[in-house]
């Protein structure tokens, strides 16, 4: 399948002298299916220094606090705090303050470190003085449709062309997936805003980098991301991380660009276009039929679109995948266009970080 290309470190510039503690912090809601492997594979990363793990559980549905639990009582390098709102902004700010390392590391319960990552992210942060670094997010399924997802997420027809998607130069960036931060930078800036349920990432390397400060990308970095197994949770997804990357957009204006705005003007032409042709189709007016090009060019451009990046997929792949993109544009679109209520202004995140840069 077409996905993001991953470098394989051979060698490696010197080591720091010293490796400082490291915490690995986990926001964890109904993760039963993923949180053992997680972190297992975090417990597995080598690392030279002193590292621990924080799990943040939310009131989960199934078995997530049973097995967060029992993870813990084997290990005694894992912790688990509580999140009583569920919100993973509030698991992570939960989690940095109960942990102690020097460099904390994002990692989600439905994900997996490459080998190293560990060691090679404190190492890039050493090297390039950067307070945030991070790599790719190599989406990978098991069903076919999991997989026409991956691959929807790994290309830009599906998600655009963030280096963290789709692969890239090293450098200074955006944002980056997931993240390993400098506790002084999390503690400089009031840490991840509370009131951005989803996009946090995206919002709070953007404050990082109002703040003089630098976000790093790494393709020699990657994590594992399991994508949502059912086209009802993945429209879902999509559609909460539009609503609030509206939000995004609203709090930091300047950010607005073409690849956030196109989801939500192909719907409005979609809508538009359909409207018109009915109405057309009803009151006999020709001119107005020709709305219905708009729906039909877009279908025609996924299609077509989805069979370009099919390259090495089943049958059955192939057959979700132009389900699986539109859906992502269409869903983020219309979350993009629904209004949230309003957010509030004063998070404990933002006024630190106003009162530093005197906003």
């Amino acid at each position: 399948m077409e996905s993001a290309t991953v470098v394989l470190v051979t060698s490696s510039p010197a080591a720091p002298t010293s490796w400082p503690p490291v915490s690995v912090v986990v926001p964890v809601l109904n993760e039963e299916r993923h949180l053992d492997a997680a972190v297992t594979n975090v417990l597995e990363q080598e690392y030279p220094g002193a590292m621990d793990v924080v799990l943040a559980v939310g009131p989960s549905r199934d078995r997530t606090a049973e097995v967060a639990a029992r993870l813990a009582a084997c290990d005694p390098r894992v912790h688990v705090v509580e999140n009583p709102t569920g919100r993973t902004p509030a698991g992570l700010n939960a989690a940095v303050k109960a942990s102690t390392g020097d460099v904390v590391v994002r990692v989600d319960a439905h994900s997996e470190l490459s080998p190293g990552y560990v060691r090679r992210a404190v190492e890039i942060l050493e090297r390039t003085g950067a307070d945030n670094v991070g790599g790719l997010m190599l989406a990978q399924g098991r069903t076919p449709f999991e997989r026409a997802v991956a691959r929807a997420m790994g290309s830009r027809l599906g998600i655009g062309g963030a280096r963290f998607h789709v692969g890239g130069e090293e450098g200074e960036a955006e944002t980056v997936y997931l993240g390993v931060f400098r506790r002084t930078t999390l503690d400089r800036l009031g840490g991840y805003d509370d009131h951005f349920h989803r996009a946090q990432d995206w919002e709070l390397n953007h404050r990082i980098r109002l703040a003089g400060g630098t976000v790093w990308f790494s393709p020699e970095l990657w994590v594992t991301y399991r994508p949502r197994s059912r086209w009802q949770a993945l429209a879902l997804q999509f559609f909460r991380t539009g609503r609030w990357r509206r939000q995004v957009t609203r709090r930091y204006p300047d950010t607005a660009s073409p690849r956030y705005l196109a989801p939500p003007v192909v719907v409005v032409g979609i809508v538009l276009g359909t409207a018109a042709g009915v109405a057309g189709a009803v009151t006999g007016q020709g001119w107005l039929r020709l709305g219905f090009a708009a729906p039909a060019l877009y279908v025609a451009g996924v299609a077509v679109g989805s069979q370009v990046i099919a390259k090495g997929a089943d049958v059955r792949e192939r057959a979700w995948l132009p389900v699986v993109v539109a859906t992502m544009h269409l869903t983020w679109g219309a979350g993009f266009l629904v209004p949230l209520r309003t957010l509030g202004r004063h998070s404990t995140a933002v006024r630190r970080f106003k009162a530093r840069v005197g906003a």
